[in-house]
């Protein structure tokens, strides 16, 4: 089934399995497209954002469940305090796919990596469509669910284009400069690999 995506600027996406059929203006879409199921969304349509520090975030960090915010918070924990929670690979695979979906919830669709060590982790990241690309050492800056706050430059993962891999993300802002300036937890959908990963309620 096609799924056309829209942005509030009438930019807008034919998405058909994981791929970028089509893309253009809103009107012409659909136009070309009749059949399709249309989702329009407030803001901006982007190509989804890279997080540079996937391995920091979904290996090294703990992220709390929610029914845990009473003791623990709701920020992702590190250093020693996640290391004592992360010793047992059940539980570090449930914080995986918390860190996972907060991540998808800021719009990203691709992680940077070292080589994951943890099975666990690795399931998790393999089953909910975010993608995983290499890296070597470090990157500067701070981890963040945001890559706006991260302190580095943002990166994006590859345009949107017809024969693509449908990997996007919409923002409630009315353009680029709005997203630099107010961040990622604008974020109010996010597609990779053509389905769609989160949505805000």
């Amino acid at each position: 089934m096609l799924t056309i995506h829209a942005d509030s600027r009438g930019r807008a996406l034919v998405v058909e399995g994981a791929w970028i059929a089509d893309a253009g203006t809103l009107a012409d879409l659909v136009a070309a497209h009749p059949r399709a199921r249309v989702r329009e969304w407030p803001g901006i349509l982007t190509p989804g954002l890279v997080n540079p520090h996937g391995t920091e975030l979904l290996e090294r960090a703990y992220h709390p469940d929610p029914r845990e915010a009473a003791d623990l918070g709701t920020e992702p924990l590190t250093g020693d305090a996640a290391a004592a929670l992360l010793a047992d690979e059940t539980r570090r695979g449930a914080s995986a796919r918390r860190g996972v979906q907060r991540m998808l919830a800021h719009g990203t669709v691709v992680a940077a990596c070292e080589e994951l060590r943890s099975r666990a982790v690795r399931d998790v990241v393999q089953r909910s469509g975010l993608a995983v690309v290499g890296r070597l050492g470090r990157p500067g800056g701070a981890p963040a669910l945001d890559p706006y706050a991260s302190g580095v430059p943002v990166e994006f993962a590859p345009p949107r284009e017809r024969g693509s891999a449908a990997r996007f993300a919409l923002f409630d802002v009315t353009d680029e400069a709005e997203l630099a300036e107010r961040g990622a937890s604008t974020c109010v959908a996010t597609v990779a690999d053509g389905r769609l990963v989160y949505r805000r309620r």
